[in-house]
């Protein structure tokens, strides 16, 4: 008997892999192994194939007395997850000689119920991507999974209820073929959140409202700090509603993160994602890690928004590790069995008390001792504040202001106007040459050409820069920042005006 050959993915946030299926019958007793580095979930698929072929009505590989190898290859490369069951049922297939069909440029992809049935599965935008990526004209997914895959172009997608139902396929030809469904933007559905969380809705709080507008802007990060109850979680909730869509490649890659980490509610993530985790959250679930170096908060905020509510009393470690994802857009994970590099381009919003009773500096009395107040703020530490472009005070609000029936700016007409300044800088950086995206983006080689700076401004920032001791890192981030606060006043160049207002947002917090 011929050895055949089907072919799947193994999905990985870095770095995704085409795999080779190949079956090998021979004769002797009977026996099932997989080979190839699989995991238990893996090696755990020839019970569930060999039940799935048999209730399908073919014959199973346990009515013969053949040896069966299955071997998944390249064989250095840890194999995860149940969705390789639907190509090893075909492989086996093929070598027994109850299918005959050409396997090339075709992927498959799934779980295999005892009965036949394909289950979903997590990963499919990720492996649809790779399979166009590496010409693949046809892939063949659970059901429940064909919409994400079809958001790839020029890649035939076949939706598929059971094992029986795609041995007819390739008997009888195309009778369950899924329509691709093309993508198009600005149709989604309204989310909930950004229903719930209008700019609208949050009263007065006028300074922190234009801090997260050039935020959303420039991509810039934001920390709040004030009493308790004066509204730092909303305005941070309410900050995706202002943000722009995403691009068709940022939703491809958002999409495909979720997908892989099993998250993926949807068939497509067309927002800016918003993840809040809580400060009891342990270093690996943020940063990300664990056994199979699996992505953590930070990476499920890549394009979008980390919300770190109670910033001090997150774990030393989780604060830290901020540097490099905020400076670099990334993130290294290390671990005795292997590295990997997640994307992690986030915009941080940062929320924290002046203390640790929150009263300190409020109308409310404060109870905490100068030893506990200056401990508390120290726990935020000089690099990290560095690379927090605006640091904004968020007062109490009178009871005046609350009861003001003055109506507020909503957030679609905050969004237009970031959507333009957005527009903006991607026309003058194309102009100059540039690869960026947005302002924060902007290299410190490039900070002076790209922001288009006037002397007499510039001289004014380096006069303030001297008096309030800014790093050379905070410097160029006043640049990025000015530079936004411009592209928002359609400005070509950055001027006295732009500098001032952005110095107003680096004053010391403590």
């Amino acid at each position: 008997m011929a050895v055949s050959k089907v072919y799947s993915a193994q999905n990985d946030i870095s770095n995704s892999s085409v795999i080779e299926i190949e079956s090998d019958l021979s004769r002797g007793l009977f026996s099932f192994a997989i080979v190839g580095l699989p995991d238990k979930a893996v090696a755990e698929a020839k019970d569930r194939v060999s039940a799935a072929i048999k209730n399908s009505g073919l014959e199973s590989p346990k009515s013969r007395n053949k040896k069966v190898v299955i071997s998944l290859a390249p064989a250095d490369i840890k194999k995860e997850g149940p969705s390789f069951d639907l190509p090893i049922a075909l492989s086996y297939l093929l070598s027994s000689g109850e299918m005959n069909f050409d396997p090339k440029n075709k992927m498959f992809l799934g779980e295999l119920a005892l009965n036949g049935d394909i289950k979903k599965i997590k990963g499919v935008l990720p492996a649809a991507i790779l399979a166009k990526k590496k010409g693949f004209t046809e892939i063949f997914v659970p059901k429940e999974n064909a919409d994400e895959a079809s958001l790839v172009d020029s890649l035939k997608v076949f939706g598929v209820d059971n094992l029986k139902e795609i041995v007819n396929h390739f008997r009888k030809g195309s009778e369950f073929k899924k329509e691709l469904v093309e993508w198009e933007r600005g149709k989604q559905k309204r989310d909930e959140d950004e229903f719930n969380n209008d700019f609208s809705y949050i009263k007065g709080q006028s300074l922190a409202k234009r801090a997260l507008e050039i935020a959303a802007a420039g991509g810039h990060n934001v920390l709040f700090f004030g009493p308790p109850g004066t509204g730092k979680t909303m305005l941070a909730k309410a900050f995706t509603t202002i943000l722009p869509d995403l691009y068709h490649e940022e939703m491809l890659e958002t999409t495909s993160i979720h997908s892989i980490a099993g998250i993926l509610n949807s068939e497509r993530i067309s927002r800016p994602p918003f993840r809040s985790p809580h400060h009891t959250s342990s270093h690996v679930s943020i940063v990300g890690g664990g056994t199979n170096l699996r992505p953590g908060e930070i990476t499920l905020a890549h394009n979008g928004v980390l919300f770190l509510d109670e910033f001090p009393e997150f774990d030393r470690r989780v604060i830290e590790s901020l540097r490099e994802p905020l400076e670099e857009g990334k993130i290294s994970v290390s671990r005795a069995k292997g590295t990997a590099v997640f994307p992690a381009k986030i915009i941080l919003v940062a929320a924290m008390n002046p203390c640790p009773c929150g009263n300190y500096g409020s109308s409310r009395q404060c109870n905490c001792s100068p030893i506990n107040i200056q401990r508390y703020q120290k726990k935020i530490s000089g690099p990290i504040l560095d690379r927090i472009d605006l640091i904004v005070s968020v007062e109490e609000l009178k009871r005046t202001e609350l009861s003001n029936e003055k109506s507020e700016t909503p957030s679609r007409e905050i969004k237009k106007k970031i959507e333009m300044a957005r527009s903006f800088q991607k026309e003058r950086f194309k102009n100059l040459g540039f690869k960026y995206s947005m302002n924060n983006d902007i290299r410190p080689n490039h900070i002076k050409e790209g922001s288009l700076i006037e002397e007499k401004a510039f001289d004014l920032l380096l006069r303030s820069s001297e008096k309030l001791s800014l790093s050379t890192r905070a410097f160029h981030r006043m640049i990025r920042v000015a530079r936004t606060i411009a592209d928002l006043d359609m400005s070509e160049r950055v001027t006295s005006t732009h500098i001032l207002e952005a110095l107003q947002f680096r004053g010391k917090i403590f």
